[in-house]
């Protein structure tokens, strides 16, 4: 649940003594000091410095209550002008509550009461993995404070913010905010440069067919937010190859009645700022395409989407418009898809957020898809997971022409937490598991593959991470070339690249050279291979001419990786093959030559007797 800071006062006049507190309230102008300073051992002391000051001349306040959104609280003091007050805590179910009895009544128009409130609590700021992260709460009702003023310390060996949302201009080191800025969603600080994650994959794959057949699962790919490393699979797969949406597919082949286990090892690394991305017209056209659930030719999508225009307006549309339904989260209810969810916006999980905002920025122009993926949560209540089968979350992204890459948003947890922004900063904690561009149901993430009967076994297992190990891909190569050729006929052969690294090898070129044999010079650019997988390219050379008996090497080089290949062309072709098959043409033609001979023979004896 979110966290707030909720004020009341007690106060006590002969005039209001049965007065709503909330009307207790207006009677006082309230200006609020709080320091956060956060230690090493991610322990925040929390400093309240507050002053009342009368705006009647009949009352007075002799109490205050504060109800805090922490369970886990220690340390707790407070003061008056006139010394020490004992606090009062009681325990609630969203946190606790802080009554303090002043010792002294201030009493007249524009008189003062100062007072301080401290408390240490280990829920504000945590290191998780290589990131601290730092939730001050937001406020419940900010027209209740003239002046709320915040200001974080910590530790100097933190470095500089990674994002503070909201943004703020920091000036000299500090970290300052006031009442807007602070508002009812609170204040997200990170520290570090990239989270890493271990992964443990289970897929169940099965043929309940009389036939065998070919199937494939989804590993988590890199992307431009995320690089990924495939440590084990536990079953080879046939291969591995990557869509037009850069998901890797790892093929199998299973006998009829077989079942299959394969668990899928590995770690990622997740960054803030994605990587440049090109994006070729022919995708951009993919990508705005009516999908089922992205029912982007219908009518009431494309109204709105033509008053929307922009992916922030769509995606503040989308947070505020609909409605977060955690009881579906372990109910089973369809999905509705776009269109259907602008008919009843009361009821949507994190699924159909996101087709709404694919659907409506297709609609208005904008390039958009579906992540599916794993995401780190401290708070289900706040940051919800859907899609119980497994600790899964979706969420989309759109191309910005302007930047020159795909955006990552998500308005499922912008509408959870009140207005936390997931717009312009997102953040470590989402995990792509899949793509979905070219189709709004396909491939399916890890924890999708599920035997019928077993849908509540846990098949996502992802846990922090320490060491991220080396990217750098490593490459396998090998030929496959005849021993000779024959002159004046076609010479072909082919090279297969493997990928038999732990990483993606990305887009490069393949070059061919020799010495005689044209084209001397050639250049193929190749696809992107992901870890278990390979390609082989043909590889063919002009016709020589009749009669040519020579030898030539081909070097064939990639990735800094070179092996040879030597040729042999010969007019004619000595080899156990070649040898079989002259005797058995001698043998051929000597038998029907005999047989030739004895047909003609023994008539023309006949006729001489």
């Amino acid at each position: 649940m979110k966290r707030f800071l909720y004020f009341w006062l007690a106060i006590f006049s002969f005039l209001i003594l049965f007065t709503p507190k909330t009307l207790a309230v207006s009677n006082f102008d309230t200006d609020y000091k709080v320091t956060y300073t956060v230690s090493t051992n991610a322990i925040t002391r929390v400093d309240f410095s507050v002053t009342l000051t009368n705006k009647t001349a009949q009352y007075y306040a002799s109490s205050y209550s504060i109800q805090i959104g922490f369970k886990n609280i220690s340390n707790v003091n407070a003061y008056d002008s006139d010394g020490p007050i004992v606090p009062n805590l009681k325990s609630e179910a969203n946190g606790q509550n802080i009554e303090l009895t002043f010792n002294k009544k201030v009493v007249g128009l524009g008189n003062k009461l100062s007072f301080n409130l401290s408390f240490d609590t280990p829920e504000i700021a945590q290191k998780i993995g290589k990131i601290w992260e730092i939730d001050i709460p937001g406020l419940a009702k900010q027209s209740d404070f003239q002046n709320f003023n915040v200001h974080v310390n910590v530790p100097s060996s933190l470095g500089s913010p990674t994002y503070i949302k909201p943004a703020i201009p920091i000036t000299n080191g500090n970290l300052d905010f006031n009442k807007d800025q602070l508002g009812s969603s609170g204040i997200s600080i990170a520290f570090g440069d990239e989270q890493i994650y271990k992964f443990n994959l289970t897929y169940h794959l099965s043929n309940p067919n009389l036939f065998p057949i070919q199937t494939e699962i989804a590993l988590p790919p890199s992307t431009n937010y995320q690089d990924v490393l495939i440590d084990d699979i536990s079953v080879k797969p046939m291969n591995a190859t990557e869509d037009k949406d850069g998901n890797w597919l790892a093929r199998y082949s299973l006998s009829p009645s077989k079942k299959l286990d394969v668990v899928v090892k590995g770690k990622v690394r997740i960054s803030l700022s994605p990587k440049k991305e090109f994006l070729p017209q022919d995708k951009i056209n993919d990508y705005l395409k009516s999908q089922p659930y992205w029912q982007v030719s219908d009518a009431s999508i494309k109204k709105l989407a033509d008053t929307l225009k922009t992916p922030e307006a769509i995606y503040e549309y989308v947070t505020k418009t609909l409605n977060y339904d955690f009881s579906r989260v372990t109910a089973s209810k369809d999905r509705v898809g776009a269109a259907g969810l602008l008919k009843d916006p009361s009821s949507a999980v994190c699924l159909e957020f996101t087709d709404l905002f694919v659907a409506l920025a297709r609609a208005a122009g904008i390039p958009a898809r579906e992540i599916d993926g794993f995401a780190y949560t401290k708070n289900p209540a706040e940051r919800p997971l859907s899609l119980v089968k497994d600790i899964l979350h979706a969420w989309p992204e759109y191309y910005d022409f302007a930047k020159g890459t795909w955006i990552m948003v998500d308005p499922t947890w912008g509408n959870t937490t009140k207005g936390v922004d997931y717009f312009n900063t997102f953040d470590f904690d989402h995990f792509a598991f899949v793509i979905k561009g070219q189709n709004s149901s396909y491939p399916v993430p890890a924890g999708g593959y599920k035997f019928k009967g077993e849908e509540k076994v846990q098949d996502v297992d992802v846990s922090l991470g320490d060491d991220f190990g080396n990217i750098a891909p490593t490459i396998g190569l090998s030929k496959n070339f005849s021993e000779i050729y024959m002159s004046g006929m076609p010479i072909k052969g082919q090279v297969t690249i493997a990928n038999i690294g732990a990483s993606i090898v990305d887009e490069q070129d393949i070059v061919i050279q020799t010495k005689f044999l044209e084209p001397s010079y050639q250049k193929i650019t190749l696809a992107r291979i992901p870890p278990f997988g390979f390609l082989t390219v043909p590889v063919s050379f002009n016709k020589t001419p009749f009669l040519t008996n020579k030898t030539d090497v081909a070097t064939i080089t990639i990735g800094g990786k070179s092996i040879s290949q030597e040729i042999k062309i010969s007019p004619f072709i000595i080899n156990k093959w070649s040898i079989g098959g002259g005797i058995l043409i001698v043998i051929i033609i000597a038998i029907t030559l005999i047989i030739i001979i004895r047909s003609r023979h023994i008539p023309f004896l006949e006729q001489e007797r």
